[in-house]
């Protein structure tokens, strides 16, 4: 039982980390780095992998979302895993299932061995996670501690930063098959360095029996919840739009309903299921997946809160720009890595000076300043991007909302992590990270799902004040949409040679204005949900006090 009480470290005489201890964060964080690395560096590639194999809207947005998706479903399986079989055990093996899939999506020729090698990838990466971030939080006590999630928290913000421009450096000077290829020698030194560096540790025994049924709940749940969101605007949130085809079944058109708000009463249902569930696992004293008495523990309570809607609001920007940088601006696939990368300078810059912040202003009032730019930089873009924007114009707000991005992912994890007691570490980082992956599928679901709504209505419009009206603008609006914009490029590039002959560059330029307004939607979005994570932040510094 976890009572809702800080647990006294500084009180007791901590040993300081040794050298290998802080080598061995080192690899742990390089680990971390490459999850969250393949959590990014796909965004900047997508417009090309579209092309090349034929996704449309919906497939891209699995390709981002199912890694998540199923991250989140495994992680609080895998961290009790981790507890019990040892934490490094679960590391190395993560480790070669992640490079296994790796190479299985580098040679996916089509939207569904894609999907599916992003799948083994999530299992490898679930198996990755919980099992460094524990091992972090068992071997440094006191005011090590701090230290060690502050190196924590940066490398975070600074690979999901890097990611879109690694992403457009290996596409445009390779191709967007070395996004996946690049982890195998990077998986291979960091498997060998962990052999020699990362120490074995392990939870308490605790109780007996395995949480089975509780893990599926959840996995039902969370899944059913992003699968309606991404594909409500396709299949209809009530009235069918059209025939789902799944697992050799037909949800026809013509039913009454669409499959959307059922999928919705499912993930209510099963998620419900869930917590009653882990309760009754712990009224009998047997092994639970969610020790629920973790949520007494306001800073952990009001921690996860914050980190969800800081990962739907992130997610949601890195799945949408890319797209907008692209098939909009016309920028090539560097150069819009080169944009996204203001992310990155602003979010090394603040998160190696954070620590000084928080030495002055406590983590949580950090975090709370952190969250604050990020709202600032998200609203400045939404309010300047235009069909004919200049990169740097764009860059600029990103700047703010990476340095924002910086100083809250690098002291979030600390104070989420503060009062929850050791030998419940595993399952405390496993939850942490779950409420992150969740946030995240959320964030490419919302922000697909707004950009597809918002693209029906913006394209026509665009469309239609240029002149190109009747069947030939319904078409252009719905091949523009169905391919996330890449019909606009194929039309750029092709000038009046394509089907529109001397009208080419006036449609390009009305489906251009359409996307941009359609992405600034998308970018209100997210917003929206970094607001609710800055009221979440003001809970959490009040909690800390």
């Amino acid at each position: 039982m976890v009572e809702p009480v800080s647990t006294s470290t500084t009180s007791e005489p901590v040993a300081a980390p040794t050298r290998r201890d802080w080598f061995a964060l080192a690899v742990l964080a390089t680990g971390l780095g490459l999850i969250v690395l393949d959590g990014t560096i796909v965004g900047v590639a997508l417009p090309t992998i579209i092309s090349d194999i034929h996704l449309d809207l919906t497939d891209a947005q699995w390709v981002n979302s199912l890694y998540a998706v199923l991250l989140a479903a495994l992680l609080l399986s895998t961290g009790r895993l981790a507890d019990r079989l040892g934490r490094r055990l679960l590391f190395l093996v993560g480790l070669v299932v992640f490079v296994g899939g790796s190479v299985l999506a580098a040679f996916a020729d089509a939207a569904t061995p894609l999907i599916a090698a992003r799948a083994v990838q999530a299992v490898g990466a679930a198996m990755i996670m919980p099992s460094t971030l524990s091992t972090v939080n068992a071997v440094f006590r006191g005011k090590y501690r701090g230290a060690a999630f502050g190196v924590w928290g940066a490398v975070i913000s600074g690979a999901a930063a890097v990611g879109p421009l690694a992403g457009g450096a290996l596409t445009q000077w390779a191709s967007w098959h070395w996004i996946f290829l690049v982890n195998i020698p990077l998986g291979a030194i960091v498997f060998v360095a962990a052999l020699f560096t990362v120490p074995e540790t392990k939870g308490a025994q605790g109780r007996p029996g395995a949480d089975v049924d509780g893990a599926l709940l959840s996995g039902i749940g969370f899944g059913a919840l992003v699968f309606a969101i991404i594909e409500g605007p396709d299949l209809g949130w009530w009235t069918p739009k059209a025939d789902l085809n799944l697992l050799g079944l037909t949800w026809p058109a013509t039913a009454p309903v669409s499959i959307v708000p059922v999928a919705f009463a499912v993930a209510a249902v099963a998620l419900t299921l869930f917590v009653v569930w882990e309760r009754h696992r712990e009224k009998v004293r047997r092994s639970a997946l969610l020790d629920l008495n973790l949520f007494k523990l306001p800073t952990f309570s009001w921690g996860n809160t914050t980190a969800a809607m800081v990962a739907v609001g992130e997610f949601a920007i890195i799945f949408v720009l890319p797209l907008y940088l692209i098939n909009a601006l016309g920028l090539d696939v560097m150069g819009a890595g080169l944009v996204l990368a203001a992310m990155a300078v602003g979010a090394f810059f603040s998160g190696a000076s954070a620590r000084h912040l928080a030495a002055r202003y406590g983590a949580p009032g950090t975090v709370l300043i952190g969250l604050t730019l990020e709202v600032v930089g998200v609203l400045a873009l939404a309010l300047l991007i235009r069909p004919d924007s200049s990169g740097w114009l764009v860059g600029v707000p990103l700047v703010v909302y990476g340095l924002g991005l910086g100083l809250a992912s690098a002291q979030l994890t600390g104070t989420v992590l503060r009062d929850v007691p050791v030998e419940v570490s595993g399952q405390g980082s496993a939850t942490q990270s779950t409420v992150r992956q969740i946030g995240s599928a959320l964030g490419t679901a919302f922000a697909g799902a707004a950009l597809s709504v918002s693209l029906a209505a913006t394209l026509p419009a665009s469309l239609g004040a240029a002149g190109i009206t009747g069947a030939e603008a319904d078409q252009l609006a719905s091949v523009t949409r169905s391919s996330a914009g890449t019909m606009i490029g194929q039309l750029r590039a092709q000038g009046v040679h394509s089907p529109l002959g001397e009208h080419t560059a006036a449609a390009v330029d009305a489906l251009s204005a359409g996307f941009t307004d359609a992405t600034r939607w998308s970018l209100v979005v997210a917003t929206l949900f970094l607001f609710l994570g800055l009221v979440g932040a003001f809970q959490l510094r009040r909690a800390s006090h």
